[in-house]
C-alpha cells in the first residue's frame, strides 16, 4: 500500500493554533489557513463525500460513485479537493485508492468556529 500524494497547501495538515472566532479578530494567516478548509467542505457533493468517509471509517474510490451519482472523474476532482484541504487521505491499493477522514483538522475546524463536535443523533 502506497500513501497518496496529493499537492498539499500550505495549510493542509498543519494544525491552527488559535483560538476560536469569538476570543478576538483572525490574523490574515489564521484567516487564510481556515479559509482554505472550509472552502473544501463549502461544496455540496464535497461535504456529503465527507460525511461517507466520516462514517464508514474507511471508503474505496469504487464505492462512492452510486452514493454520490458521480462519475469517478467528478469523484477524483473531489476527493483530491478534500485532501490537499488536510480533511482526509488516501492509501492506494491495487489500482484503487481507499480514503480516510482526519480527523483533527475536523477537530481543529470545530474548535476554531467556537464548538465542540456534535454528538449525531441516531434515527
Amino acid at each position: 500500500m502506497t500513501q497518496v500524494a496529493a499537492k498539499k497547501s500550505p495549510s493542509a495538515r498543519r494544525e491552527l493554533c488559535c483560538a476560536p472566532l469569538s476570543a478576538g479578530p483572525l490574523s490574515e494567516t489564521e484567516s487564510a489557513q481556515l479559509a482554505a478548509v472550509i472552502g473544501a467542505i463549502a461544496d455540496p457533493v464535497r461535504l456529503r463525500l465527507l460525511s461517507i468517509i466520516a462514517t464508514s471509517g474507511e471508503v474505496c474510490s469504487c464505492n462512492l460513485e452510486e452514493p454520490l451519482g458521480k462519475s469517478q472523474p467528478t469523484i477524483s476532482h473531489h476527493t483530491r479537493v478534500l485532501a490537499e484541504a488536510g480533511l482526509i487521505e488516501g492509501r492506494k491499493r491495487g489500482k484503487w485508492t481507499w480514503w480516510r477522514i482526519i480527523p483533527e483538522q475536523l477537530a481543529m475546524v470545530c474548535h476554531f468556529l467556537g464548538g465542540s463536535q456534535p454528538e449525531r443523533v441516531p434515527g
